[in-house]
């Protein structure tokens, strides 16, 4: 599939999932990779981190009015921060209450205004993302979602709310994010998590839940720092030692101009095989449960990988875009014909289906 039908499927991509899978950062590298791609991209913030910011190398969180992130001759991606009290303002200067807003907030009653229904904050963010899309400021909106607890009340609340309000501007509010939530062709949720244990189970619960509490489509699962195999000579097996050794003792020009020898001692040979092992260990237990999320979440997986760097930047938000580019290729397109056979999204079913069709 080629990256604009992929990003084109859906107006609105929610990132979901368990803090700490790196939501943020994958936000980042859809959208850049749209971009890459031709796209504008804007990605909403509902939560004020920096994360976003840091991975196009700027500083600073993200305010209310739009900035922009990136730029070339193909696309740009911007960014923008929805708070709740921020969408009630916005709101009322829409339907001519303007004034009452700013009494609002002279008075310090933005926030009761703006808690006095359950769930009524989460309307008015959702509310404002369904207008940015119905606006259609960008060729795809990307919701970096809360964690994967309050993500599950955000998406079901105007459900709850449509079953309790009669009548009135309220149902009417609630009702449109409904039909906005379950239309595959305006919103999908896009869920992360990482190869291990624990989030693969909370991803796989928090896939049905979505689907069976708040109607959504869901997208492909993006799996998160992905342990990548090591070159062969760096696994050090017994076949190979001797061989690397031999190299290592050898001479090698590093400048161009000088010739350094070096002689490693037995203790890094022996560092490097324990490291090596370890390595190969932890990605085989990566492996299992990437295989396990496939078999009991029938859905398309993108794989990111896990950058040994010591900080982040636009340089790394790059090679995940190539990354996450790749893996888009070789998913099915809307057809259900795979590009690549050995992508292991290609075990998973089309992309865009709920889990419970497949």
């Amino acid at each position: 599939m080629d990256l604009v039908t992929f990003f084109r499927q859906s107006k609105v991509l929610i990132v979901a999932g368990k803090g700490g899978v790196g939501k943020s950062t994958v936000s980042a590298t859809m959208a850049l990779a749209s971009a890459r791609a031709g796209l504008s991209a804007l990605i909403v913030d509902l939560e004020g981190k920096t994360a976003i910011r840091t991975a196009f190398g700027l500083e600073g969180s993200l305010d209310y009015e739009e900035v922009l992130l990136h730029s070339s001759e193909a696309g740009a991606a911007r960014a923008r921060r929805i708070t709740p009290d921020d969408a009630l303002l916005e709101y009322l200067a829409d339907h001519g209450l303007k004034r009452v807003s700013k009494r609002l907030v002279s008075s310090g009653a933005l926030e009761v205004v703006a808690t006095a229904i359950p769930g009524i904050r989460d309307i008015l963010v959702l509310g404002k993302i369904k207008q940015l899309e119905r606006r259609e400021i960008a060729d795809v909106i990307i919701v970096d979602a809360p964690a994967t607890g309050h993500a599950m009340t955000f998406l079901t609340s105007a459900s709850g709310l449509l079953e309790a309000a009669r009548s009135g501007p309220v149902r009417t509010q609630a009702q449109e994010v409904v039909e906005f939530l379950s239309d595959p062709s305006r919103c999908r949720v896009i869920l992360v998590t990482l190869p291990e244990e624990m989030p693969v189970a909370e991803s796989i619960e928090t896939a049905y839940q979505l689907e069976d509490r708040a109607g959504v489509t869901l997208g492909p699962v993006v799996v998160n720092g992905c342990l990548e195999p090591l070159p062969p000579a760096v696994t050090l097996s017994e076949s190979n030692r001797k061989s690397l050794l031999d190299s290592l003792h050898g001479p090698f020009n590093f400048t161009g101009s000088e010739t350094i020898k070096i002689i490693p001692s037995a203790d890094l040979l022996e560092g490097m095989a324990q490291a090596a092992a370890f390595h190969d260990h932890r990605r085989i237990q990566q492996i299992e449960q990437r295989q396990r999320l496939a078999e009991e979440l029938p859905l398309p997986q993108l794989h990111l990988p896990y950058l040994f760097r010591p900080s982040s930047g636009l340089n790394e938000l790059h090679a995940l875009a190539e990354s996450l580019s790749r893996g888009i290729a070789g998913m099915p397109d809307p057809a259900g014909k795979a590009d690549d056979a050995s992508n292991m999204s290609d075990m998973s079913g089309v992309p865009g289906r709920k889990a419970t069709e497949l």
